[in-house]
């Protein structure tokens, strides 16, 4: 063989593999489809990052299968009801400062005063939030947290996100995330007296109490989906437009409706 000849096969071979490396770029990118049909499934899941997302997903779910779901499995196993019930309204009673500065934010004042309330009563006659005593009195929780106040004054969600150790997401919930975090009271604990063990421990149990909450639910899911990612996906903005949609629809008046008769 003449050594052009090489040569010249030698550049052909890089062409290939840089066209191949090429395709493969582009469809990491998950670009838009030009068919009518499949445009419109592609513009209602908002999901462009898709291939990186769907890595990210297995990623997470390999590692909560062998470390945060057996966790939550013996935290279920080990401990009564009753107590995971207390903790569990232990630690939302201690994310009341968020939820209170959030309905400010989304100038909701009667659900602000809702969340005060609550904050008061269960802090008090609720032995620190073991007890939801406010709910028997007529003030039920409710969710109210960066995102949905991002959402209230009109940014947009953008596009789908799974992120490690976070879960589904979108742009603006993770702001909203950041948001919660410098609202939050617990992120200006001083070092010392232990206070700042007691934060990284809320989160701990926070966690595993959050997965101990779906851990049926989440098992049956993967087992039936055909696509459980995709389920993931569209619950997740089901559960999100939801909330977002009643946190809009309460229009209560500041004060109770008996109160102007």
């Amino acid at each position: 063989m003449q050594p052009e000849t090489r040569a010249r096969r030698s550049r052909k071979v890089q062409a290939a593999i840089a066209a191949s490396l090429s395709l493969l770029a582009l469809g990491a990118c998950a670009t838009k489809p030009a068919n009518p049909a499949l445009l419109g499934e592609y513009n209602q899941s908002n999901d462009p990052l898709e291939p990186t997302n769907r890595f990210f997903y297995r990623v997470g779910d390999t590692l909560d299968a062998y470390t945060l779901r057996p966790v939550a499995q013996g935290y279920v196993w080990a401990v009564p009801l009753p107590v995971r019930t207390g903790i569990h309204n232990v630690l939302r009673n201690l994310n009341s400062p968020v939820v209170f500065f959030n309905d400010v934010f989304e100038t909701k004042p009667r659900r602000a005063g809702d969340t005060f309330v609550r904050f008061v009563v269960n802090s008090t006659i609720g032995i620190g939030g073991v007890l939801d005593v406010a709910k028997g009195w007529g003030y039920p929780a409710h969710t109210a947290d960066g995102g949905m106040t991002l959402a209230n004054w009109g940014l947009p969600q953008g596009p789908y996100l799974f992120l490690p150790l976070l879960g589904p997401s979108s742009p603006r919930a993770l702001t909203g995330f950041g948001i919660d975090i410098a609202l939050s009271p617990f992120t200006y604990v001083p070092r010392g007296y232990g206070l700042l063990t007691f934060n990284w421990a809320r989160y701990g149990v926070g966690v595993i109490d959050a997965r101990s909450q779906v851990l049926d639910d989440l098992d049956q899911l993967k087992r039936n989906a055909l696509d459980p990612y995709a389920t993931i996906r569209s619950l997740y903005r089901q559960h999100r437009s939801a909330e977002i949609q009643a946190m809009r629809d309460d229009h209560r008046t500041t004060v109770p409706d008996w109160y102007s008769h």
